[in-house]
Order: C-alpha cells, then structure tokens, then sequence
C-alpha cells in the first residue's frame, strides 16, 4: 500500500533505537525524509547515514528533550533545513517503573513535557503543513501500563496522561488540519531494550510476561512502527484523537 507519504518530512524524538528507529526507517522506506533526535550522538549519527543511505534527506542531532528551548531551536533547524514538517513522533521516554518522586518528575519531565514542547515547537510547521496538504499528523507512543495497574508506580499515570493530552490536541486543532494519534504498546523486544535487559537480569520475571501473552511472543519495534506511520499517513486521514492499542491482546480491556 503506498502511504502517500513520499516527499513528506518528520521529526522522531527517540529516533535511533527500538520503536523509534523503526519509524524512523518505516517513513524512509515511503519515501520521507527523516530527522532524529535521542542523547547518544553516536547513534544518532549512525542512524542518519543509514537513512540517508536509503535515498532520502535525513538529518539529526544530540538533544536533551527535557530543554525545551534546546529541543525547539532543533525544530526550528529541521524545518529551515528539510522545508517543512509534516509529521512528528514523539518515542522518547524515561521508562522509570518506580513510584518515588524522583521517578515521578523522571517521567513526566521527559514524557509528558517533552511531548508537549516538541509539539509547541513543531506546532507553527504543522499548521502550515496542514494549511498546504490537508494533512499533518502528531503520533504519541504511550503504551498499555496506562489502562493498568498492579502497584502505585509513576510509568502507567504517565503514559495515561499523554493519551488524555492527545484527545485534547485532536479536537483543538483538528480545524488546522492537524491530526493527533496514540499508539499503545504492549510488551516489545529487542536487543538492548528493556525486556531484553529483563530476560537477561530477571528470567523469572521475563518468563512470567512472555505467559502473558496470548500470541506467544513480544511485539517487535516494527510492528509498532507499522501503525504509528500508518496513523500519521494521509491513508488515515480521517482518524483523529485515537488511541489504537498495540499488545497482542495481553490486557483484558475492552475498547469501546
């Protein structure tokens, strides 16, 4: 299926590993050009000569997104230098499980903030995206630990909250023809992602969530990748404010 997404521009925050490396090279694969931003500049720009060797513009960089005044002057680049973003993706997340107040501040200051300033520095191209296309799309990765809870920890509330500030997003700006998105994970493997970590540190824990899923197995980034991009692609041109869960039916919960 072509997207139609050949010739657009996104920004992926968390861009170089798992989830967002898989977005990343999904939209490359389409035909759109790509930049990137995550902590490590190795790997943001070992990530950008992959893309680029796939025929596309890619650009990237070194951005603590909890600066938002650091992340924005980023945007402001990416726009001058691609010509326009269409389409941003916000993956970085934290990941602290714990219910101490350091882990809470963890989380939100990268979760949350960080998805509320990339889209207040995203928000002007986006418009104008909207204004020239009919089509701009902002897709927050959550997860499910946001519609479950075994213990008070901070990481569930958290990701709750983005799913709550994306419906807000759809409906305020659906007029600007921007389209605002959530994909919700479950349990996904990679190397060097945190259930590899677990499956190698805590057997028994790992062992314990792979029972839990109905499939057999954890998802892999590129099957989360597949519907982020799919929601961001004009194809989805009139789904707004949805949160489409992604977890191999490892939640109970019913989605009315």
């Amino acid at each position: 299926m072509d997207l139609g997404l050949k010739g657009r521009n996104a920004v992926i925050l968390g861009g170089t590993r798992g989830i967002g490396r898989a977005i990343a090279a999904t939209l490359a694969g389409e035909g759109a050009n790509v930049a990137v931003c995550a902590r490590n500049a190795d790997q943001v720009a070992a990530t950008v000569a992959e893309l680029k060797a796939s025929g596309i513009s890619a650009t990237g960089a070194s951005v603590d997104i909890t600066d938002g005044a650091a992340l924005k002057s980023w945007i402001d680049g990416v726009a001058k230098e691609l010509g326009s973003v269409d389409m941003l993706f916000s993956n970085a997340g934290a990941m602290a499980q714990g219910g101490d107040p350091a882990s809470w501040e963890q989380n939100f200051r990268l979760d949350v903030l960080g998805a509320v300033h990339a889209f207040e520095a995203a928000r002007p191209f986006l418009e104008a995206s909207g204004e020239k296309t009919g089509d701009a799309a902002f897709v927050i990765i959550s997860s499910i630990s946001a519609a479950q809870a075994d213990a008070a920890s901070s990481y569930g509330p958290i990701k709750a909250a983005l799913i709550h500030m994306a419906k807000g997003l759809a409906r305020q700006y659906a007029a600007k023809k921007i389209r605002v998105n959530v994909v919700s994970p479950g349990t996904v493997y990679f190397k060097g992602g945190v259930w590899n970590m677990v499956e190698q540190n805590m057997p028994k824990r790992y062992e314990d969530a792979m029972r839990r899923n109905p499939l057999g197995r954890m998802a892999t980034p590129q099957e989360i990748a597949n519907a982020a991009v799919f929601l961001a692609s004009p194809v989805s041109s009139f789904t707004t404010g949805s949160n489409l869960v992604v977890d191999g039916a490892i939640s109970n919960r019913v989605n009315f």
